[in-house]
């Protein structure tokens, strides 16, 4: 080759390479910026989750839900998957291509649920929000309302100011509620009148004479040093008068409104396929809570498949503890001897901030990287405890220096066993929700939409498989709190027998609860909650198992495949190292380490 020629191909090849580059650079600002400016959008257009994620200049405001707003964010969201498609994902990074593909997955979902009346924003949770039904036993204004004041910074007079706005502008969030259920009404789509019945009682239960006491006026109770003495009077007469000529006549209106329009008009039918457009409903939220193709169908006999293993685990477990009696004998003692539940409810958070302070220590064996951000264990709210879940929890934000809680349910200690409290503080506390949730809050290498996707496979069958590492942990050394473990995982083992058969074999509600109480030793408080729970939630519950089930299988294949080079801690880090991704993309995250551990290359 003559040097002209080599100086030539040089040249060419550099143009190319200069050419890749800057075609690179270009698809990867646009998508940066679309990235940034989504995100912005989403978090000005929903006020109330910039608070809960630490987004600033938005904690005096709530969410528009007027037509005309609500039209305006379908437009949006339509328009950013059109303007995501005109970006060409061929030259970015490795990272960003998959930035890129999830981020479209999770618009173009979003978009599709709008043909089921769903909420546009793509990552406001893991229950799509149907704006026809704002509300149900578990979620609604009657909620969402005070856990955001809750939520809310109380540390400077600014701060203070912003829990006052929010007060006084309340009104309008009540009435456009009010309207979109009016809505639902005329179009036929309502929760089902049995899972309804509490809902009324939530909201006047938060309706006091005194307003300092008040759970949305705790802040007033109290002020930190840095709110001047001179402010505090004034700050907290302020406060007073808004909940008296805002909060009250505005929830006063919902509860007559829930309680003497709505809750009689709405349906009698408990599945979802009853609604509207409701079998493909069902499809849509299968998809979306398991992030697989699975049929109804597959997921029912798999639920069948897991109930029964698990029975014959308890049978051993059963058998070990030397009871003398039946499998319907030890459930009975379970849910019946007083040994086994706490007389007050102070004895029972004591119990729970006892485990799992005892599991804190144990997590160092187990992961290579835990989050700076604390967690405690608070009592679940009264007035929304007696068709609250056992527990739940209640993620912090690192920005806003907000720790996470796990929320215990004290109401009817009697249905509370100690038997089931070590699993759930694993399931909700550590090493399960906080851990994951608050590492992915923490991950500065994510976009924000990464750090805050919540996969419902991914969130709860992460949660689900923690439970089971308690007994790594040094607990379930007992019988009991072992049958618990496994009530546990037969619970939600149970849940794809029961959700499926709701929503699309035609269940009865009885039936249900029959299947679970024949199946569970969980109390029937538990129980009822649960198959309600299921019912207004369609699909939700299939989450849980189906991704507990992928995690087990992918250690279980990385322990057999790299025998002594397999090393929990990073198994651990690697699972949770991306924040929540659908199961097939965890998949491929877990076979990728599991080579590189092959070919020396992990650290």
């Amino acid at each position: 080759m003559s040097q002209h020629l080599l100086f030539a191909v040089v040249a060419a090849t550099t143009l190319v390479a200069a050419c890749a580059s800057q075609s690179s650079n270009r698809s990867s600002d646009k998508f940066h910026t679309q990235l940034d400016e989504d995100w912005t959008y989403w978090m000005t257009e929903y006020p109330e989750t910039a608070t809960a994620f630490g987004f600033p200049g938005q904690n005096m405001k709530w969410t528009d839900y007027s037509q005309s707003a609500i039209d305006k964010r379908a437009e949006y969201l339509k328009k950013s998957l059109q303007r995501l498609g005109g970006i060409d994902p061929a030259p970015l990074s490795a990272d960003d291509r998959i930035n890129y593909d999830l981020y479209r997955d999770l618009i173009d979902t979003a978009a599709r649920g709008l043909d089921f009346h769903n909420d546009a924003m793509p990552v406001k949770g893991v229950i799509p929000r149907n704006l026809l039904m704002p509300i149900n036993q578990l979620e609604g204004i009657q909620q969402d309302i005070p856990r955001t004041f809750a939520m809310m910074p109380a540390v400077t007079r600014e701060d203070y100011e912003n829990i006052v706005l929010r007060l006084e502008r309340m009104g309008p969030l009540v009435d456009q509620t009010i309207a979109l259920m009016e809505q639902g009404l005329a179009a036929g789509v309502t929760p089902p009148k049995i899972t309804f019945r509490d809902v009324p009682e939530q909201v006047n239960t938060q309706l006091v004479t005194d307003p300092m006491t008040s759970p949305m006026l705790a802040a007033f109770t109290k002020f930190p040093a840095s709110v001047p003495e001179t402010d505090r009077s004034r700050l907290k007469d302020r406060a007073s008068a808004a909940y008296k000529q805002v909060v009250v006549p505005s929830f006063t209106k919902l509860r007559d409104f829930l309680k003497l329009r709505y809750l009689p008009a709405c349906r009698e039918t408990i599945d979802v396929a009853a609604l509207p457009n409701g079998a493909s409903m069902y499809a849509y939220n299968v998809k979306w809570h398991t992030t697989t193709a699975k049929t109804p169908q597959e997921i029912h006999e798999i639920g069948l498949a897991e109930v029964k293993r698990i029975r014959a685990e308890m049978d051993k477990v059963i058998l070990a503890s030397g009871f003398k009696g039946s499998y319907e004998d030890f459930k009975k003692f379970l849910r019946t001897g007083s040994q086994f539940y706490f007389k007050d409810a102070e004895s029972l958070l004591t119990a729970y901030r006892d485990i799992t302070k005892r599991a804190d220590p144990e997590l160092a064996h187990l992961f290579g990287r835990l989050p700076q951000t604390p967690y405690g264990v608070k009592p679940v709210p009264d007035a929304i405890a007696p068709s609250q879940t056992t527990a739940y929890y209640d993620p912090g934000s690192f920005v806003a220096g907000r720790p996470g809680y796990m929320f215990a349910n004290t109401y009817r200690l009697d249905m509370r066993p100690k038997w089931e409290m070590e699993a759930l503080s694993m399931h909700e506390a550590v090493p399960g929700h906080h851990i994951q949730v608050m590492i992915a809050d923490e991950l500065q290498s994510l976009p924000e939409f990464r750090k805050h996707s919540s996969y419902t496979a991914f969130v709860e069958g992460w949660a689900l498989y923690s439970e089971s590492l308690g007994e790594e942990m040094g607990f379930y050394h007992d019988p009991y709190s072992k049958f618990g473990q496994l009530t546990y995982e037969m619970w939600r083992a149970v849940r794809l027998v029961v959700d499926t058969g709701l929503h699309s074999m035609g269940w009865t509600r009885d039936r249900a609860i029959d299947f679970f109480r024949t199946n569970a030793a969980k109390t029937d408080q538990d129980i009822i909650v649960e198959v309600d729970r299921y019912i207004v939630w369609p699909g939700q519950a299939l989450g849980y198992k189906m991704g507990q089930l992928k995690i087990r299988e992918l250690r279980t294949n990385a322990e057999r495949e790299l025998g002594e080079r397999f090393n929990i801690r990073q198994f651990h880090d690697v699972v949770l190292g991306q924040g929540a991704v659908p199961l097939d993309v965890l998949e491929q995250q877990a076979k990728a380490w599991m080579a590189n551990v092959r070919g020396g290359t992990a650290k």
